[in-house]
């Protein structure tokens, strides 16, 4: 992650939270008490947020002491104590929700495309995210899905080309559509093209694209389209994917397989925070 953009991320995550003070916690607890905050796991998955502990601390307060046991992508199993952090209780208890409503999330994240690659072992199938991310989380979210062992799909926009339905209808063709496309792209910018129907395939070959996407085909039919596409076009399925039928999709032999849910309906991984008196 970028180490710049996460310390402005989670300031203003703070800023966002505490306001112009935490009134649950400053009037009780007078600056010099100090205390101790565990992070403890209560289900099974993948540690990630690391870096948001260590960094969410120490911007409250550069002097508080942070002790992280695992690192990002390593497993962890309910009852592990995850983390362990002390200073002055009033400044525990006004970062511990930020961090840890994060670091779940991302856990979450990175469990579920862990569960997803697993799924597709034996295969040449990687595991890819989407566009479909939190706003304003994105980074955190796509690092999340590193660390569960999946792979980043563009990460927005401005770094790859990728037709879907209405760029097409509206361009009248993906011939069309990628004709006026390559008019304005540099060399190293890659095209994706989604198709739906065999004729749009073979338009996507016959215009030579980097990358094909399967868009809400079946196996059955990926199986059947994907031997005509050639060995210098990738190929992707997207669409209708699930945990219980992904392995379906990875024997087709798609290269990649890019999964909204990673990100857009995660479940956050149960950790809890304790504060302790010192």
């Amino acid at each position: 992650m970028n180490n710049i953009k996460l310390h402005s991320m989670l300031k203003q995550f703070l800023i966002e939270d505490i306001g112009d003070g935490d009134i649950n916690s400053e009037f009780i607890f007078p600056p010099e008490q100090q205390g101790v905050l565990t992070f403890i796991a209560k289900a099974d998955g993948i540690f990630c947020g690391k870096s948001i502990i260590e960094e969410g601390f120490h911007l409250m307060n550069e002097n508080i002491n942070v002790r992280v046991f695992l690192n990002d992508g390593e497993p962890i199993y309910k009852g592990d104590t995850l983390a362990e952090i002390q200073g002055p209780i009033a400044n525990l208890l006004a970062t511990e929700r930020v961090v840890l409503n994060l670091i779940q999330r991302m856990s979450g994240i990175a469990t579920i495309t862990n569960e997803a690659v697993l799924q597709t072992e034996g295969t040449a199938a990687k595991i890819c995210d989407t566009r479909k991310t939190t706003p304003g989380l994105r980074m955190l979210e796509k690092y999340a899905v590193k660390c569960g062992g999946g792979f980043n799909h563009r990460r927005g926009l401005y770094d790859a080309v990728m037709l879907k339905d209405n760029h097409i209808a509206f361009a009248g063709s993906i011939e069309n559509a990628i004709r006026t496309v390559k008019e304005h792209i540099g060399h190293t910018v890659k095209i994706e093209v989604e198709i739906e129907t065999k004729e749009q395939l073979l338009e996507a070959i016959d215009v030579n694209v980097d990358i094909i996407m399967f868009d809400n085909r079946t196996p059955e039919e990926i199986k059947a389209w994907i031997s005509l596409v050639p060995s210098h076009i990738a190929t992707e399925a997207s669409g209708g994917i699930t945990l219980n039928n992904i392995n379906d999709y990875a024997q087709t032999g798609v290269d990649w397989i890019s999964l909204g849910f990673l990100t857009h309906s995660v479940k956050a991984l149960d950790i809890s925070a304790i504060v302790q008196n010192n």
